[in-house]
């Protein structure tokens, strides 16, 4: 499997706060099934602004042999998205075409569409982080089909599938599996003993809600094509 959304550099974003526990969350992704996994550490403008070169360095310096690890960035959606990537302030996956980026958790953001409209015009995929946390597509999914309409995929959270950011998240993953609208699954990890213990509960509880086929996709296929800059068949 391949882990699509981690936060495991440490001491640069509110995920891992030392190598050591870095390496502590590798050793249970390895026990959880993961043979790679791609860093997402939070790029906020003002806020987390570690660059591309200092990020690589960093994921250079991991010393564990057993799981192979890619560079990324989980982007918190700004006008100058397109502009940070070009920069190499911003990650897109694997130096691929594909950006992983989150919403504002509460409220829409005004722009939405046009920043896809952006991206996409620039030659970039847009992957939108764990859209069932966001409060107003709990209460409208269908605006997940609007932004999908668009060229956009979306990545969720296997910790949604167990209630782990409350039953509205659960249900809103769900749906949305259901109706084919995720194309990847992350464990959005920034501690250890947080979500990858719980992956074996988690893959069963999957497989009553989409097809074995369907969950080699989300757990491993897609991310593969994402790392080798192929084109995914939506």
């Amino acid at each position: 499997m391949i882990d699509f959304h981690s936060h495991i550099l440490p001491q640069i974003d509110d995920g891992s706060k030392s190598y050591n526990e870095t390496i502590e969350m590798l050793e249970e992704a390895k026990n959880a099934g993961f043979e790679k996994i791609i860093s997402t550490s939070h790029y906020i403008e003002k806020y987390y602004e570690i660059n591309e070169e200092q990020r690589l360095q960093l994921l250079k310096n991991i010393n564990f042999q057993d799981i192979k690890l890619y560079l990324g960035s989980e982007i918190y959606v700004t006008n100058e998205i397109v502009q940070l990537l070009k920069d190499k302030k911003a990650s897109t996956i694997n130096n691929s075409r594909y950006v992983l980026y989150e919403l504002p958790m509460h409220s829409k953001n005004m722009n939405d569409k046009e920043i896809i409209y952006r991206i996409v015009e620039n030659g970039y995929v847009p992957i939108i982080a764990h859209p069932e946390r966001y409060s107003y597509v709990q209460e409208s999914p269908e605006y997940v089909e609007e932004l999908a309409e668009m060229g956009a995929l979306f990545q969720s959270n296997y910790g949604s599938i167990i209630g782990m950011y409350g039953e509205k998240a659960k249900k809103t993953v769900k749906k949305l599996l259901k109706q084919n609208l995720i194309h990847f699954l992350g464990s959005d990890v920034h501690r250890p003993e947080q979500i990858y213990p719980k992956i074996s509960k988690i893959l069963k509880k999957l497989n009553k809600i989409v097809s074995q086929e369907k969950l080699e996709e989300l757990t491993t296929l897609n991310a593969q094509k994402v790392l080798n800059d192929e084109e995914i068949d939506i």
